[in-house]
């Protein structure tokens, strides 16, 4: 007769404090960093679109394609609020839904990740720490003709070990239409044996904390899927200053919150349908205010962004050699929380934000979210200081998805808001939530973005 068990794994949050306690060793990380890049050969050229292998422009859209019709294309977007001018931008469809895969493990009673040192054509570096498994379904299913993807099994096929997570979420809602990615970490028991591949290195939560401090050494996919993680709070006590007290008192469920979570999800639900924003897909090839050169699609104004082509080689991919379209953003973004402690816990202050690709039109962002060099007024912009002040918690720069964009980078931002600032409700579309909060919603698709959980990495990263 089935049996009822726990709901929920109520010890995993104080295996994830004990693993986010293990730091030491760092340096070890770095030296086999280097020894892996030096094992390998990376190559990026930038190309004419005519000397890409196997892609076209489809003759009647325009749109850029491969010829199996997989992977991902480049089409044209229009989106539009009633009022306001409509604004049209190249979007990247793939259809298709990728793995975003962490394998954990115990070892001596303490949990650890295996990660990858991976390479990407359009990272500003050779090679950052990724997910166990990051591929698409034309990765793992060999349409590319290339070698296996190493590990999938583990996330592809059920019952291959414990699941911790597993969440479908979105992308870059400002350059992909409507992708997901399953976000899942599956833990082997201590005594399964798995074999470790040379770019592959079993971590500590810890020992990548230390590293997401760095500026493009975690990847965007191994922040998405580590952001996913219950949260895990240190003892009571262990804090050694007032923010960090708050910040403990924000990971913890039962702590008090401005705005309980079934009036936050109903103010939510109030945003995302009161949203007025049309998206439509159009032909690439008929997208106003753009043009195409022999190397590059830009926006007459040369603004945003460019669709680019490059060759790639790299000795450490399934395929050593490729050629594909990349998006390269036309400077670098800025990404930031403001966060403020109210009764002894420390809140995020969210952005319920519309981006013509998602699936349901809104989802929880950062308090500032600037994509490309479109550094312009927005609100709370003027709360972000100028660097060393003491209200920065937290600074770092960290590439965006590096199969699909060229050199794209982003400044992410913790900040202290000053108390005027905070003397006065936040504006419509904004709300202060708990670390608590955005976690619990992280369990479920298409509630928070990418860049909002790229930060609550970094802010679950502080200890």
């Amino acid at each position: 007769m089935l049996k009822p068990r726990p709901s929920e794994d109520l010890d995993l949050p104080a295996r994830l404090a004990s693993s986010a306690d293990l730091a030491e060793d760092v340096h070890l990380i770095d030296a086999w960093m280097e020894e892996r890049s030096a094992a390998h050969s990376f190559s990026v050229r930038r190309i004419p679109f005519r000397e890409m292998h196997g892609w076209r422009f489809c003759p009647s859209t325009g749109n850029l394609v491969h010829d199996t019709g997989r992977f991902f294309s480049v089409q044209g977007l229009r989106a539009e609020r009633p009022g306001a001018p409509a604004w049209n931008q190249p979007v990247l469809h793939q259809p298709e839904l990728g793995i975003l895969g962490i394998l954990a493990k115990e070892f001596d009673g303490v949990l650890h990740f295996l990660m990858q040192a991976k390479f990407e054509p359009g990272n500003p570096v050779p090679l950052m720490l990724s997910p166990t498994v990051q591929a698409t379904w034309s990765n793992y299913s060999g349409v590319h003709k290339g070698g296996k993807v190493t590990y999938v099994d583990y996330f592809a096929v059920p019952g291959r070990g414990q699941v911790l997570s597993d969440v479908l979420h979105s992308e870059h809602g400002d350059w992909f239409y409507r992708k997901r990615n399953r976000n899942i970490i599956v833990e082997v028991d201590a005594e399964d044996d798995v074999p470790v591949e040379d770019d592959f290195r079993w971590m500590s939560l810890g020992q990548i904390n230390e590293l997401m401090a760095r500026d493009n050494t975690v990847n965007m996919n191994a922040r998405t899927v580590l952001a996913c993680l219950p949260q895990a709070s240190p003892p009571p006590g262990a804090a050694k200053d007032d923010f960090r007290r708050s910040l403990a008192a924000s990971r913890d469920p039962e702590a008090g919150s401005l705005l309980p979570t079934v009036e936050l999800l109903s103010w939510f639900t109030g945003r995302r349908s009161a949203h007025d924003l049309d998206v439509v897909r159009v032909p690439l090839g008929r997208l106003e205010g753009w043009h195409r050169t022999r190397e590059e699609i830009m926006r007459d104004d040369g603004g945003l962004c460019r669709v680019v082509a490059v060759a790639v080689g790299a000795t450490s991919r399934e395929v050593a050699a490729w050629s594909q379209p990349l998006v390269r953003p036309c400077g670098r973004g800025l990404v930031v929380f403001l966060v403020k402690e109210f009764g002894g816990v420390l809140h995020v202050l969210v952005h319920a934000r519309a981006e013509p690709g998602f699936l349901d039109a809104v989802e929880l962002a950062p308090t500032v979210q600037l994509v490309s060099a479109d550094l312009t007024a927005a609100p709370f912009l003027d709360q972000v200081p100028a660097p060393g002040s003491p209200s920065i918690r937290y600074s770092a720069i960290h590439a965006e998805e590096g199969g699909r964009f060229l050199e794209a980078e982003s400044r992410y931002m913790i900040v202290e808001a000053s108390d005027a600032t905070c003397a006065a409700p936040p504006p419509p579309g904004y709300a202060w939530v708990t670390v608590a909060q955005l976690s619990g919603l992280l369990r479920h698709g298409q509630y928070v973005n990418v860049q909002a959980r790229t930060l609550l990495a970094c802010l679950n990263s502080i200890r």
